[in-house]
């Protein structure tokens, strides 16, 4: 039968687990400066508001761009100048309008570059683009 020492068995049986503190303490440090703590000390009086429901968000407007490059809005349809009008009228009675443009894949870009354009004149701030979602299928 081999002899093994003792010392070979002894440090086999020790774990070293200072590196695993110092971790522990490095990450404890870190988290500590990097949480904000919540300050309410002081004492404040907050102005009350109105408990009444904000009102429903408006329905958005859709401006449209068919296959053969007419324009609509919802559903009537108009040219580039009809289109900055109407909007600028729609615009003073509600600041907060919404518009989607939606544009047929097939038309040429310019097409919707101009109605963003008109947009952008318009002083409309919220426009979506539509899209589709892609099937499976169908890939890049």
């Amino acid at each position: 039968m081999k002899k093994v020492s003792k010392s070979s068995h002894h440090s086999l049986g020790e774990l070293n687990i200072t590196p695993l503190l110092d971790l522990a303490f490095v990450l404890l440090v870190i988290f500590i400066i990097t949480t904000t703590p919540v300050v309410n000390d002081l004492e404040l009086n907050l102005p009350s508001a109105s408990s009444r429901p904000k009102d429903a968000p408006k329905k958005p407007n859709y401006v449209t761009v068919n296959g053969e490059g007419k324009i609509y809005l919802n559903t009537k349809e108009v040219d580039l100048i009809s289109l900055q009008q109407l909007l600028v009228q729609l615009r003073e009675t509600d600041p907060d309008l919404s518009v989607v443009v939606r544009g047929d894949s097939g038309i040429n870009y310019q097409r919707i570059i101009n109605v963003l354009d008109i947009l952008q004149q318009a002083n409309v701030t919220k426009v979506g683009l539509a899209t589709e979602p892609t099937s499976s299928k169908k890939a890049l």
